[in-house]
């Protein structure tokens, strides 16, 4: 477990990409608990980046997409053991035009674009994204940026998702 490295407070974000044709973007890790199942890419926020920038790089690192954010979905939170407070947030993302998938060798098994019927339809889907999906219509909060809280605090980077 990722608890040596990220204490007992883990902050992660996803990213949701979804095609022109509506397919979303999953991936197959090849470890942890989504081991072999179809979800979002996603990792832990990084130091000294926001969770929205977090969630286009690790879309980035784990399909080779570049992306940019159109706005937050949501938050999926829970404890494990009693003990690790996990925490995702996830992003609606949209791909830069021209990119070519290419995944991530040592951590992803699998990348696809599938359409909701698809991913609905296999066992091998998360959790998350079978919820997702039976929302139907995804809304999204859009990103404003461009705002100082005051120089005091010292933000290099600020923004709202409301």
């Amino acid at each position: 477990m990722a608890s040596n490295k990220r204490g007992k407070v883990w902050l992660g974000a996803a990213g949701l990409v979804i095609s022109e044709q509506g397919k979303w973007l999953v991936v197959k890790k090849s470890y942890g608990g989504l081991k072999g199942k179809w979800s979002l890419p996603a990792g832990f926020v990084d130091e000294g980046e926001t969770a929205d920038e977090a969630a286009v790089r690790e879309v980035k690192e784990e399909t080779g997409l570049d992306c940019v954010v159109k706005g937050l979905i949501g938050l999926r939170t829970g404890v494990i053991n009693t003990e690790f407070s996990d925490n995702l947030l996830l992003f609606l993302l949209e791909a830069k035009e021209g990119g070519i998938i290419k995944r991530q060798e040592n951590e992803i098994v699998d990348v696809a674009y599938l359409s909701p019927k698809e991913l609905m339809e296999d066992k091998d889907a998360s959790i998350l994204i079978h919820y997702l999906i039976g929302l139907g219509n995804l809304q999204s909060i859009p990103g404003k940026s461009g705002l100082n809280p005051g120089n005091d605090f010292g933000y290099t980077t600020y923004r709202l998702f409301f």
